[in-house]
Protein backbone atom coordinates (compact mmCIF):
# COMPACT_ATOMS: atom_id res chain seq x y z
CA UNK A 1 0.00 0.00 0.00
CA UNK A 2 1.64 3.88 -0.79
CA UNK A 3 2.10 5.65 2.23
CA UNK A 4 -0.53 8.37 2.30
CA UNK A 5 0.03 12.10 3.34
CA UNK A 6 -2.27 14.62 4.77
CA UNK A 7 -0.58 18.77 4.14
CA UNK A 8 -1.72 21.64 4.89
CA UNK A 9 -3.21 20.25 8.06
CA UNK A 10 -4.11 22.52 11.30
CA UNK A 11 -3.30 19.21 13.90
CA UNK A 12 -5.33 19.13 17.12
CA UNK A 13 -2.88 18.48 20.34
CA UNK A 14 -5.89 17.10 22.46
CA UNK A 15 -3.64 16.74 25.73
CA UNK A 16 -2.40 20.86 25.43
CA UNK A 17 -6.17 21.32 23.84
CA UNK A 18 -4.11 23.42 20.90
CA UNK A 19 -4.48 23.63 17.42
CA UNK A 20 -0.95 23.64 15.35
CA UNK A 21 -1.42 24.66 11.68
CA UNK A 22 0.71 24.13 8.51
CA UNK A 23 1.47 20.39 9.59
CA UNK A 24 1.80 17.14 7.08
CA UNK A 25 0.96 13.64 8.77
CA UNK A 26 2.47 10.95 6.43
CA UNK A 27 0.66 7.45 7.04
CA UNK A 28 2.30 4.23 6.06
CA UNK A 29 0.77 0.33 6.73
CA UNK A 30 -1.76 1.72 8.64
CA UNK A 31 0.40 3.87 11.16
CA UNK A 32 1.21 7.42 11.50
CA UNK A 33 5.32 7.30 10.72
CA UNK A 34 5.72 11.29 10.71
CA UNK A 35 4.31 14.25 11.89
CA UNK A 36 6.64 17.65 10.13
CA UNK A 37 6.07 20.38 7.99
CA UNK A 38 3.65 20.91 5.52
CA UNK A 39 6.73 20.38 2.58
CA UNK A 40 7.02 16.72 3.79
CA UNK A 41 6.58 13.94 1.26
CA UNK A 42 7.58 10.32 0.38
CA UNK A 43 7.95 9.35 -3.58
CA UNK A 44 4.91 7.21 -3.87
CA UNK A 45 2.30 8.90 -2.14
CA UNK A 46 -0.98 9.85 -2.37
CA UNK A 47 -0.90 12.92 -1.40
CA UNK A 48 -4.61 14.76 0.36
CA UNK A 49 -4.64 18.77 0.74
CA UNK A 50 -6.30 19.37 4.09
CA UNK A 51 -5.99 23.21 2.89
CA UNK A 52 -5.76 24.46 6.53
CA UNK A 53 -8.61 22.12 7.61
CA UNK A 54 -8.24 20.52 11.45
CA UNK A 55 -7.16 17.13 11.37
CA UNK A 56 -7.86 15.65 15.12
CA UNK A 57 -7.25 11.98 15.89
CA UNK A 58 -10.45 9.23 16.05
CA UNK A 59 -12.86 9.49 19.17
CA UNK A 60 -12.95 7.04 22.30
CA UNK A 61 -16.25 6.10 23.83
CA UNK A 62 -14.81 4.42 26.82
CA UNK A 63 -18.44 3.07 27.64
CA UNK A 64 -20.75 1.11 24.81
CA UNK A 65 -22.94 -1.86 24.90
CA UNK A 66 -21.63 -2.89 21.17
CA UNK A 67 -23.83 -6.37 21.18
CA UNK A 68 -26.67 -4.33 22.45
CA UNK A 69 -28.58 -3.91 19.50
CA UNK A 70 -31.83 -3.58 20.96
CA UNK A 71 -33.29 -2.20 24.24
CA UNK A 72 -35.36 -4.77 25.26
CA UNK A 73 -33.10 -7.68 26.92
CA UNK A 74 -35.99 -10.10 26.45
CA UNK A 75 -35.99 -8.97 22.41
CA UNK A 76 -31.53 -9.75 22.37
CA UNK A 77 -32.16 -12.83 24.12
CA UNK A 78 -34.91 -14.51 21.04
CA UNK A 79 -32.18 -13.75 18.15
CA UNK A 80 -30.18 -16.33 16.61
CA UNK A 81 -26.51 -15.30 16.97
CA UNK A 82 -26.35 -15.14 13.28
CA UNK A 83 -29.02 -12.63 13.54
CA UNK A 84 -27.49 -10.74 16.03
CA UNK A 85 -24.39 -10.52 14.45
CA UNK A 86 -26.08 -8.99 11.92
CA UNK A 87 -27.12 -6.49 13.88
CA UNK A 88 -24.07 -5.30 15.35
CA UNK A 89 -22.57 -5.04 12.28
CA UNK A 90 -24.71 -2.52 11.49
CA UNK A 91 -24.24 -0.76 14.87
CA UNK A 92 -20.52 -0.88 14.88
CA UNK A 93 -20.28 0.53 11.33
CA UNK A 94 -22.44 3.44 12.26
CA UNK A 95 -20.36 4.22 15.44
CA UNK A 96 -17.46 4.58 13.07
CA UNK A 97 -19.41 6.79 11.03
CA UNK A 98 -19.59 9.37 13.99
CA UNK A 99 -15.72 9.57 14.26
CA UNK A 100 -15.62 6.87 17.06
CA UNK A 101 -12.55 4.68 16.00
CA UNK A 102 -11.82 2.89 19.32
CA UNK A 103 -14.74 1.52 21.82
CA UNK A 104 -14.47 -0.01 25.69
CA UNK A 105 -17.40 -2.53 25.53
CA UNK A 106 -18.80 -2.75 28.98
CA UNK A 107 -20.95 -5.82 28.63
CA UNK A 108 -21.59 -7.87 26.01
CA UNK A 109 -18.94 -8.13 23.11
CA UNK A 110 -16.68 -10.91 23.48
CA UNK A 111 -13.32 -12.06 21.47
CA UNK A 112 -15.88 -12.92 18.54
CA UNK A 113 -16.86 -9.08 17.62
CA UNK A 114 -13.28 -7.89 18.26
CA UNK A 115 -11.63 -10.42 16.03
CA UNK A 116 -14.60 -9.79 13.74
CA UNK A 117 -13.91 -6.01 13.17
CA UNK A 118 -9.73 -6.65 13.54
CA UNK A 119 -10.21 -9.67 10.39
CA UNK A 120 -12.19 -6.49 8.72
CA UNK A 121 -15.56 -8.79 8.17
CA UNK A 122 -17.16 -6.23 10.45
CA UNK A 123 -16.32 -2.40 9.46
CA UNK A 124 -16.13 -0.88 13.09
CA UNK A 125 -14.30 0.51 15.84
CA UNK A 126 -11.46 -1.14 17.22
CA UNK A 127 -13.12 -3.13 20.00
CA UNK A 128 -11.54 -3.34 23.77
CA UNK A 129 -14.13 -6.01 25.67
CA UNK A 130 -14.65 -7.21 29.08
CA UNK A 131 -17.14 -10.16 28.31
CA UNK A 132 -20.50 -10.47 30.23
CA UNK A 133 -21.17 -7.86 33.37
CA UNK A 134 -20.59 -9.70 36.29
CA UNK A 135 -23.12 -8.63 39.14
CA UNK A 136 -24.46 -10.61 42.47
CA UNK A 137 -27.93 -11.99 42.78
CA UNK A 138 -30.06 -9.80 41.82
CA UNK A 139 -28.45 -7.92 39.42
CA UNK A 140 -29.91 -6.31 36.51
CA UNK A 141 -29.23 -6.74 32.70
CA UNK A 142 -27.76 -8.96 31.09
CA UNK A 143 -25.17 -10.40 33.29
CA UNK A 144 -23.08 -13.40 34.55
CA UNK A 145 -24.58 -13.90 38.02
CA UNK A 146 -21.61 -14.56 40.65
CA UNK A 147 -21.74 -14.69 44.27
CA UNK A 148 -18.75 -15.09 46.58
CA UNK A 149 -15.14 -15.16 46.30
CA UNK A 150 -14.69 -18.39 44.13
CA UNK A 151 -17.74 -17.75 41.97
CA UNK A 152 -16.13 -14.21 41.14
CA UNK A 153 -12.71 -15.56 40.69
CA UNK A 154 -13.63 -18.35 38.37
CA UNK A 155 -15.58 -15.77 35.93
CA UNK A 156 -12.78 -13.72 35.93
CA UNK A 157 -10.06 -16.53 34.88
CA UNK A 158 -12.62 -17.42 32.38
CA UNK A 159 -12.95 -13.91 30.35
CA UNK A 160 -9.30 -13.60 31.03
CA UNK A 161 -8.68 -17.01 29.50
CA UNK A 162 -10.43 -15.27 26.25
CA UNK A 163 -8.51 -12.18 26.04
CA UNK A 164 -10.68 -9.72 27.99
CA UNK A 165 -9.41 -5.89 28.21
CA UNK A 166 -11.32 -5.62 31.56
CA UNK A 167 -13.82 -6.80 33.90
CA UNK A 168 -17.37 -5.06 34.99
CA UNK A 169 -18.49 -5.34 38.44
CA UNK A 170 -22.22 -3.77 39.39
CA UNK A 171 -21.63 -2.30 42.60
CA UNK A 172 -24.43 -0.64 43.20
CA UNK A 173 -28.04 -0.96 42.15
CA UNK A 174 -29.21 0.68 38.46
CA UNK A 175 -31.66 2.28 36.93
CA UNK A 176 -33.24 -0.97 35.23
CA UNK A 177 -32.83 -3.37 38.10
CA UNK A 178 -34.87 -4.37 40.64
CA UNK A 179 -32.74 -3.17 43.44
CA UNK A 180 -32.68 0.62 44.83
CA UNK A 181 -30.41 2.99 43.55
CA UNK A 182 -28.59 3.12 46.62
CA UNK A 183 -28.39 -0.84 47.42
CA UNK A 184 -24.59 -1.68 47.12
CA UNK A 185 -23.56 -4.91 44.93
CA UNK A 186 -20.81 -7.39 46.71
CA UNK A 187 -19.12 -7.48 49.67
CA UNK A 188 -15.34 -5.89 50.36
CA UNK A 189 -14.16 -9.50 49.93
CA UNK A 190 -15.86 -10.09 46.73
CA UNK A 191 -14.59 -6.58 45.46
CA UNK A 192 -10.95 -7.08 46.64
CA UNK A 193 -10.77 -10.61 44.76
CA UNK A 194 -12.33 -9.29 41.88
CA UNK A 195 -9.31 -6.34 41.93
CA UNK A 196 -6.72 -8.95 42.89
CA UNK A 197 -7.89 -11.90 39.82
CA UNK A 198 -8.10 -9.10 37.63
CA UNK A 199 -4.46 -7.50 38.41
CA UNK A 200 -2.94 -11.44 37.89
CA UNK A 201 -3.57 -10.68 34.49
CA UNK A 202 -2.50 -7.40 34.32
CA UNK A 203 -6.12 -5.93 33.74
CA UNK A 204 -8.53 -4.03 35.90
CA UNK A 205 -11.67 -3.75 37.31
CA UNK A 206 -14.29 -1.28 36.32
CA UNK A 207 -17.30 -0.50 38.85
CA UNK A 208 -20.82 0.60 37.97
CA UNK A 209 -21.76 2.63 40.92
CA UNK A 210 -24.09 5.73 41.54
CA UNK A 211 -23.67 6.93 45.23
CA UNK A 212 -20.94 8.32 46.37
CA UNK A 213 -20.76 5.73 48.90
CA UNK A 214 -20.52 2.42 46.16
CA UNK A 215 -18.19 4.23 44.60
CA UNK A 216 -16.09 5.21 47.50
CA UNK A 217 -16.58 1.55 48.17
CA UNK A 218 -15.10 0.51 44.66
CA UNK A 219 -12.00 2.86 44.74
CA UNK A 220 -10.97 2.02 48.44
CA UNK A 221 -10.52 -1.91 47.71
CA UNK A 222 -8.53 -1.12 44.20
CA UNK A 223 -11.37 -0.66 41.37
CA UNK A 224 -9.95 1.85 38.71
CA UNK A 225 -12.65 3.12 36.80
CA UNK A 226 -16.25 4.10 38.16
CA UNK A 227 -18.97 3.97 34.96
CA UNK A 228 -21.66 6.52 35.71
CA UNK A 229 -21.30 7.77 39.16
CA UNK A 230 -23.99 10.47 38.78
CA UNK A 231 -24.21 10.59 42.87
CA UNK A 232 -20.71 11.42 44.01
CA UNK A 233 -19.76 14.21 46.25
CA UNK A 234 -16.43 15.53 47.68
CA UNK A 235 -15.62 12.43 49.46
CA UNK A 236 -15.29 10.26 46.36
CA UNK A 237 -13.16 13.17 44.20
CA UNK A 238 -10.86 12.37 47.38
CA UNK A 239 -10.86 8.68 46.64
CA UNK A 240 -10.37 9.63 42.86
CA UNK A 241 -7.05 11.61 43.42
CA UNK A 242 -5.66 9.12 45.82
CA UNK A 243 -6.19 5.74 44.01
CA UNK A 244 -5.30 7.17 40.51
CA UNK A 245 -8.63 6.54 39.18
CA UNK A 246 -10.84 7.18 36.35
CA UNK A 247 -14.34 8.88 35.93
CA UNK A 248 -16.74 7.91 32.97
CA UNK A 249 -19.83 9.58 33.52
CA UNK A 250 -22.60 8.50 30.61
CA UNK A 251 -25.02 11.62 30.44
CA UNK A 252 -26.40 10.23 26.90
CA UNK A 253 -27.87 7.44 28.06
CA UNK A 254 -29.91 9.15 30.91
CA UNK A 255 -31.47 11.79 28.38
CA UNK A 256 -31.65 9.81 25.58
CA UNK A 257 -34.07 7.55 27.58
CA UNK A 258 -35.88 10.76 29.09
CA UNK A 259 -36.82 11.75 25.59
CA UNK A 260 -40.30 11.33 25.32
CA UNK A 261 -39.85 8.71 21.66
CA UNK A 262 -37.26 6.45 23.38
CA UNK A 263 -38.22 3.23 22.91
CA UNK A 264 -38.51 1.83 26.23
CA UNK A 265 -40.90 0.14 28.50
CA UNK A 266 -39.38 1.39 32.30
CA UNK A 267 -41.26 1.06 35.24
CA UNK A 268 -42.41 3.87 36.91
CA UNK A 269 -40.25 2.84 39.46
CA UNK A 270 -37.11 2.69 37.16
CA UNK A 271 -38.16 5.92 35.42
CA UNK A 272 -38.31 7.93 39.23
CA UNK A 273 -34.77 6.65 39.12
CA UNK A 274 -33.69 7.33 35.97
CA UNK A 275 -35.23 11.24 36.32
CA UNK A 276 -33.18 11.28 39.75
CA UNK A 277 -29.61 10.20 38.28
CA UNK A 278 -30.14 12.53 34.86
CA UNK A 279 -30.80 15.44 37.17
CA UNK A 280 -27.91 14.52 39.41
CA UNK A 281 -25.42 13.58 36.46
CA UNK A 282 -24.52 17.11 35.20
CA UNK A 283 -23.61 18.47 38.83
CA UNK A 284 -21.64 15.38 39.26
CA UNK A 285 -19.47 15.84 36.50
CA UNK A 286 -19.09 19.73 37.21
CA UNK A 287 -17.82 18.46 40.68
CA UNK A 288 -15.32 16.26 38.98
CA UNK A 289 -14.29 18.97 36.27
CA UNK A 290 -13.74 21.49 38.81
CA UNK A 291 -11.38 19.38 40.68
CA UNK A 292 -9.15 17.85 37.83
CA UNK A 293 -10.40 14.11 37.85
CA UNK A 294 -9.55 12.18 35.08
CA UNK A 295 -12.78 11.72 33.08
CA UNK A 296 -13.38 9.60 29.80
CA UNK A 297 -16.00 9.73 27.76
CA UNK A 298 -19.08 7.27 27.74
CA UNK A 299 -22.47 7.10 26.87
CA UNK A 300 -24.22 3.37 27.86
CA UNK A 301 -26.54 3.24 24.90
CA UNK A 302 -28.77 0.48 23.89
CA UNK A 303 -31.00 -0.50 20.89
CA UNK A 304 -32.13 2.39 17.97
CA UNK A 305 -30.66 5.23 21.40
CA UNK A 306 -27.01 4.57 19.87
CA UNK A 307 -27.97 6.78 17.27
CA UNK A 308 -27.86 9.01 20.73
CA UNK A 309 -24.23 8.81 20.88
CA UNK A 310 -22.61 12.19 19.94
CA UNK A 311 -25.08 13.90 22.03
CA UNK A 312 -22.40 13.77 24.97
CA UNK A 313 -20.09 16.71 23.60
CA UNK A 314 -23.19 18.50 24.00
CA UNK A 315 -24.30 17.88 27.25
CA UNK A 316 -21.16 17.73 28.81
CA UNK A 317 -20.54 21.46 27.38
CA UNK A 318 -22.91 23.01 29.61
CA UNK A 319 -20.13 22.66 32.53
CA UNK A 320 -17.01 21.62 30.65
CA UNK A 321 -14.89 23.67 28.12
CA UNK A 322 -14.27 22.13 24.82
CA UNK A 323 -10.37 21.32 25.63
CA UNK A 324 -11.56 19.18 28.06
CA UNK A 325 -14.25 17.10 26.60
CA UNK A 326 -11.99 16.42 23.58
CA UNK A 327 -9.69 15.66 26.37
CA UNK A 328 -11.76 12.76 27.15
CA UNK A 329 -12.86 11.57 24.48
CA UNK A 330 -8.92 10.83 22.55
CA UNK A 331 -6.26 10.95 25.09
CA UNK A 332 -7.88 9.98 28.68
CA UNK A 333 -9.53 7.03 26.63
CA UNK A 334 -6.30 6.10 25.57
CA UNK A 335 -5.07 5.94 28.86
CA UNK A 336 -8.45 3.94 30.57
CA UNK A 337 -7.87 1.71 27.77
CA UNK A 338 -3.50 1.10 28.27
CA UNK A 339 -2.97 2.34 24.48
CA UNK A 340 -1.64 6.25 25.28
CA UNK A 341 1.12 6.33 22.00
CA UNK A 342 -1.50 3.99 19.78
CA UNK A 343 -5.04 5.92 19.68
CA UNK A 344 -6.22 9.16 20.85
CA UNK A 345 -3.20 11.43 19.60
CA UNK A 346 -1.30 12.28 16.36
CA UNK A 347 1.91 11.00 16.76
CA UNK A 348 4.32 8.48 15.13
CA UNK A 349 3.81 5.29 15.44
CA UNK A 350 -0.18 5.67 16.65
CA UNK A 351 -2.72 4.00 14.46
CA UNK A 352 -3.83 6.55 11.58
CA UNK A 353 -7.42 6.85 13.11
CA UNK A 354 -7.52 10.22 12.10
CA UNK A 355 -10.64 13.02 11.25
CA UNK A 356 -11.18 15.95 9.63
CA UNK A 357 -13.49 18.78 10.72
CA UNK A 358 -15.25 21.23 8.74
CA UNK A 359 -14.44 23.60 11.72
CA UNK A 360 -12.70 24.34 14.61
CA UNK A 361 -13.87 21.42 17.62
CA UNK A 362 -12.14 23.85 20.39
CA UNK A 363 -14.14 26.67 19.65
CA UNK A 364 -17.91 24.72 18.96
CA UNK A 365 -17.54 20.88 20.51
CA UNK A 366 -21.05 20.89 18.88
CA UNK A 367 -19.58 19.91 15.39
CA UNK A 368 -18.56 16.82 17.11
CA UNK A 369 -22.06 16.33 18.02
CA UNK A 370 -23.20 16.56 14.37
CA UNK A 371 -20.95 14.28 12.92
CA UNK A 372 -22.57 13.48 9.42
CA UNK A 373 -22.08 17.48 8.24
CA UNK A 374 -18.99 17.94 10.16
CA UNK A 375 -17.06 15.15 9.66
CA UNK A 376 -15.63 15.28 6.29
CA UNK A 377 -12.82 12.27 6.37
CA UNK A 378 -12.71 9.82 8.90
CA UNK A 379 -9.80 7.53 8.78
CA UNK A 380 -9.14 3.68 11.29
CA UNK A 381 -5.64 2.59 10.50
CA UNK A 382 -4.95 4.35 7.31
CA UNK A 383 -8.24 3.11 5.89
CA UNK A 384 -10.74 5.58 4.56
CA UNK A 385 -14.13 5.03 6.06
CA UNK A 386 -15.11 8.43 4.91
CA UNK A 387 -13.43 11.13 2.51
CA UNK A 388 -15.61 13.99 1.09
CA UNK A 389 -12.87 16.58 0.78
Amino acid sequence: MNPIILRNATVLDPRAGELIPDRSVVIRNGRIEEVADAKAHAGDATVIDLRGRVLMPGLIDSHVHATQASSDFAELRSWSPYYAAARVSRLLREMLLRGFTTVRDMGGADHGVARAVEEGLFEGPRVLYGGPIIAPTGGHGLTEICDGETELRRAIRRQMALGAHHVKLTVSGGVISSMRIDALGFSEAEIRAAVDEAALAHRYVAGHAYTAEAVNRALRWGVRTIEHGNLIDGSSIELFRQHEAFYVPTLASFFALAREDAPHALSAESLAKLHHVRDAGIQALALADRAGIRIGYGTDLHGPLHAHQSMEFQLRSQVQKPADILRSATVTGAEIAGLVGSVGEIVPGAHADLLVVDGNPLEDIGLLADPERSLLLIMKGGGFVKNTL
